[in-house]
């Protein structure tokens, strides 16, 4: 397993990804600006639009561009095959998420900087093998590359055992153990922060 920032070269095998998720987001649910209905009409019945949108921010002007911010990520590879992704965005690209009546209260601090990590998604035939470790750990270096500070993670808690699906924006056992500290720890939603070195 080897873990790259996702590409034009990488497109189909992210594609292929979410489809073996069964997942017709395509990473594009905090960038949507429409109603929960429109959300779910589109995921539903037009899934595809989701993917193509995704796919044209990563291809930058269409001729192998520079990935846009937005568009970020990072995929566990198993040869030429994805087994998971991981979103990482500029806290200040994803607003929606910052809306949420859990978070939007919080002070959490200038934007500056700031990578959040959206989603995480690992391919059923590889979940708990270690995936979602490596795309956390390899973060710290993509973020640094990308002129980052910092990396946010918003994961859910519950005392009772989530299924895989609830588990969507990461596992906070695997956020601490790789540094993350806690920056707002109330109840289910918390907010955990790691801030990286200027020289690794």
């Amino acid at each position: 397993m080897h873990v790259v920032a996702l590409d034009a070269e990488h497109l189909d095998a992210w594609a292929a990804l979410f489809e073996a998720c069964h997942s017709s987001c395509f990473c594009r649910y905090w960038h949507f600006e429409g109603t929960k209905n429109e959300w779910l009409a589109r995921s539903a019945f037009a899934p595809h639009e989701n993917r193509d949108e995704q796919a044209a921010l990563v291809r930058g002007d269409g001729r192998g561009g520079a990935c846009g911010a937005s568009a970020r990520g990072l995929l566990a590879m198993d040869g030429d095959t994805a087994i998971g992704w991981m979103k990482l965005a500029p806290r200040a690209e994803l607003p929606k998420l910052r809306r949420l009546p859990v978070y939007r209260a919080l002070d959490l601090g200038d934007d500056a900087g700031v990578f959040v990590v959206g989603c995480m998604l690992v391919h059923p035939d590889h979940r708990r093998h270690g995936v979602a470790r490596a795309l956390v750990v390899a973060a710290d270096a993509h973020v640094r590359a990308w002129g980052g500070r910092a990396i946010e993670a918003y994961p859910r808690r519950s005392a009772e055992p989530m299924h895989d699906e609830e588990v969507w924006q990461g596992p906070e056992s695997v956020f601490v153990a790789s540094g993350f500290v806690a920056v707002h720890d109330d109840g289910p939603y918390p907010v955990l922060r790691k801030t990286l070195a200027s020289d690794p």
